[in-house]
């Protein structure tokens, strides 16, 4: 298949604002452009974005609840009481749990406090009432929350009606009933002064033991030393990089770099990781082996790993979490390889706009990998479906211009249960009706979606010269990071500039050298050799890129990563 086209657009930036933070910044303008267009408005949010600073972090405090949170922990330990923390199987819940669990070990060290991990398939997402039953059963008088509970309404119901306290700490929307928690912390919910909204699940329970260490008299220290697991979380659970995260990455990042948690540490000499960590290492390499826990066997490794202090130990659950990860990279990779074939099969296929497909044996854990997968190749809203009990159950994953929930909710009427939010969401279907859903998701797709939506954008920060690419510009550029929603890394694009070298490179990518004004540069397009029989040197043309640095023979030299090229039109 040809590579996809794409649309090229600009983001849109404040003109005046921009030659304000020039006028205060002194740096290029085209610096103050993309600052502009990420919020920056002076010199004082032009600092606390380059020059983060703990002392910025949000008093906890200002967090609904969070003073009956903590004195409620306070009366339990006091008292002796049993604690279960209890979180989800992805990365978001895993590290909330290590950092909370660890934390209240240290302060509490009776014995009395547990952690609880729901399995994916016996139990799903969330609060389980398997994990309330455990609660009660082992007589535990207060069970937090971590990145979960915020709609699990019955179920806290039924805590409370056994004499469990229950803290829920929660990033997500809430319904509209809040579950009867003795405390809600979540930022989100109706009359919480919270300053900052985008916090992760990580991110709430790591303000819990930050009001705990006020509390308790600590220093920071208690809690700073888990923030290279907070900005693994919000590196994995995609919040945006803005505000109090961008704080919590920087930091968390700059730890993780110096003196990483045993755990992670574990996963880093594994890997055999070289240079810096960036939130891209810690979203695809810490990520995906934590995740692999809960697809191909049991997620309470995952804590298991972040709780570790012995290093040796640590490496031996990673060996194993880097051995389920190889499993699950198989699994994708062949469950993907079938699905291919069964497009290929259906000679309609091309005319769609989604994709539906299911077999009876694919493995439930990499559905949401392969959707990734099908619509990184297609660019249509995918599901991937298997054989569960009775029913068929998958995942799903949109485009841009199409609300996959809303979506589903259109064909609710022939869907046995489903969730999620705009770009990524779960389903359960009976076999009988796979035929007709298919249809019906059909029908909605083209009722929403225009051929435009179906050809994927690429967003521009800034058009540049070549005259403009040099290492001070770089250098500035670097400062930006970390890069993630919201803050993403900088895209440039250069008009008419000459080929003159341009060529293709192990098969499937292709290697750029182009002139601008006496100016030239190196490039890199991976998977872009397909477009090679485009290029007509004596034509010129234009390329959207990142901008990075390379190192070759000992020398380090600034070079665009190419996303796409067009021959110029004038």
């Amino acid at each position: 298949m040809s590579l996809l086209e794409k649309r090229w657009k600009f983001k849109q930036f404040d003109q005046a604002l921009s030659e304000k933070l020039c006028q205060e910044l002194r740096v290029h303008p085209i610096i103050c452009n993309m600052l502009s267009s990420r919020g920056i408005h002076n010199f004082n949010e032009a600092k606390d974005f380059f020059r983060p600073s703990l002392e910025n972090l949000h008093d906890p405090f200002l967090m609904k609840d969070m003073k009956i949170a903590t004195q409620r922990i306070i009366h339990a330990i006091k008292e002796n009481e049993k604690i279960l923390i209890y979180g989800d199987y992805d990365v978001d819940g895993t590290t909330a749990v290590s950092v909370v669990y660890d934390f209240l070990q240290l302060v509490y060290p009776s014995g009395n406090i547990e952690y609880y991990i729901p399995d994916r398939y016996k139990e799903g997402y969330g609060l389980s009432s398997a994990g309330i039953d455990y609660a009660e059963k082992n007589d535990f008088r207060l069970l937090v929350t971590l990145d979960c509970g915020i709609k699990s309404v019955e179920l806290i119901h039924q805590a409370k009606d056994n004499q469990i306290d229950v803290i829920v700490c929660d990033h997500h929307l809430p319904g509209n009933q809040l579950p009867p928690a003795i405390a809600i912390l979540n930022p989100k919910q109706q009359g919480c002064a919270y300053p900052y909204k985008d916090l992760c699940g990580c991110g709430v329970g790591f303000k819990l033991i930050q009001a705990m260490c006020i509390e308790l008299g600590l220093d920071q220290q208690f809690y700073s030393k888990y923030l290279d697991l907070v900005a693994t979380a919000i590196a994995a659970d995609i919040v945006p990089i803005t505000g109090e995260n961008r704080t919590l990455a920087f930091f968390g990042l700059k730890k993780a770099n110096e003196n990483p948690n045993t755990g992670i540490k574990a996963i880093i000499d594994l890997g055999n990781l070289k240079g810096p960590l960036s939130i891209n290492s810690l979203s695809f390499v810490i990520g995906p082996r934590i995740n692999a826990a809960g697809r191909m066997g049991d997620a309470k490794r995952a804590v298991a790993l972040f709780i570790e202090k012995d290093s040796k130990a640590a490496a031996e659950i990673a060996t194993a979490l880097q051995s389920e990860n190889n499993n699950r990279k198989e699994a994708d990779s062949s469950i993907t390889d079938e699905a291919l074939i069964l497009l290929n099969q259906d000679p309609h296929a091309h005319l769609k706009k989604t994709i539906v497909v299911h077999n009876d044996h694919w493995h439930k854990g990499v559905l949401g990998i392969v959707a990734s997968r099908l619509l990184e190749k297609y660019y249509k809203p995918t599901i991937v479906l298997t054989k569960s009990g009775d029913f068929y159950t998958g995942s799903a994953r949109s485009i841009a211009g199409f609300n996959i929930y809303e979506g589903l909710d259109r064909c609710s009427h022939l869907l046995h249960a489903f969730g999620g939010h705009y770009f990524a969401a779960g389903m359960t279907v009976a076999p009988s009706h796979i035929h007709l859903f298919k249809e019906a998701f059909e029908a909605v797709a083209n009722d929403i979606l225009t051929s435009n939506d179906m050809i994927p954008e690429i967003e521009i920060d800034a058009a540049i010269e070549l005259k403009d690419i040099n290492n001070s510009f770089y250098g500035i550029l670097q400062q930006m990071e970390p890069f993630g929603p919201e803050n993403t890394r900088p895209i440039f694009c250069v008009r008419e500039v000459l080929n003159v070298g341009c060529k293709i490179v192990k098969e499937d990518h292709l290697r750029f050298e182009v002139m601008q004004e006496g100016y030239s540069i190196n490039g890199i397009g991976f998977q872009l050799a397909q477009k090679y029989e485009n290029l007509n040197r004596p034509q010129k043309m234009d390329i959207v890129f990142t901008l990075d640095e390379n190192y070759f023979n000992g020398r380090t030299s600034l070079q665009m990563k190419v996303i796409d090229f067009n021959m110029s039109k004038n």
